[in-house]
């Protein structure tokens, strides 16, 4: 997983709330086995009309937008099913950011897992980034997840943001849980050699 320690970013504004996993992802694309090609699949009922051509009304689809790696969004995002699909189509399209006022607990959690961070900030710092998004060509916000804090190329919006310790160091070194259990690898070994030798009961 590709650690995140300082991130600057386009910012593309989502100004709903209550977005949920079926709508990141919608379940007639869960079907692949692999952590990529979601991104496309990204929206995919806002992004596209019911002839497939791209919907230019929606915010992801305007060109001012494209590349965009930071999502500014309204509250609760991430609701509904806990599918993990959701932050890797968000991972795949490009998304290494997400600022919302409250995410759901799971998808807020699975985002730690992929490489995203998502960054809980007051109502009014999400809706004055939103706002700046549309009003300001070429948008763009510093994350620095060292210091928790985020800041725009202007420095009219400075904010700083909370994130428990272990999530935020291990968001930093790239680890997820299977990379948090291998860096006691060596230890596992042990143990594992140790319970066999004394018939599965490890003893002093």
């Amino acid at each position: 997983m590709e650690p995140f320690i300082k991130h600057t970013g386009l910012v593309a504004p989502m100004d709903r709330a209550n977005v949920d996993t079926d709508q990141i992802i919608p379940k007639q694309f869960l079907k692949r086995i692999e952590r990529t090609g979601y991104g496309q699949f990204l929206f995919n009922d806002w992004r596209f009309k019911e002839d497939g051509s791209l919907n230019p009304e929606f915010e992801l689809n305007k060109n001012r937008y494209k590349g965009a790696s930071i999502l500014a969004a309204g509250s609760n995002f991430g609701s509904g099913s806990s599918r993990e699909h959701a932050p890797w189509a968000l991972m795949d399209y490009g998304f290494r950011c997400i600022i919302a006022p409250s995410f759901a607990d799971i998808f807020y959690n699975n985002c730690f897992q992929n490489g995203i961070l998502p960054i809980i900030a007051p109502d009014n710092i999400v809706v004055d980034i939103i706002n700046k998004s549309r009003s300001t060509s070429n948008y763009k916000l510093n994350v620095d997840l060292k210091n928790l804090k985020a800041w725009d190329q202007d420095e009219d919006i400075v904010f700083q943001f909370k994130l428990d310790e272990f999530r935020r160091n291990s968001l930093m070194n790239g680890l997820d849980d299977i990379g948090i259990t291998m860096q006691h690898e060596s230890d596992i070994s042990n143990f594992e050699k140790t319970r066999h030798k004394h018939g599965g009961v490890l003893r002093d």
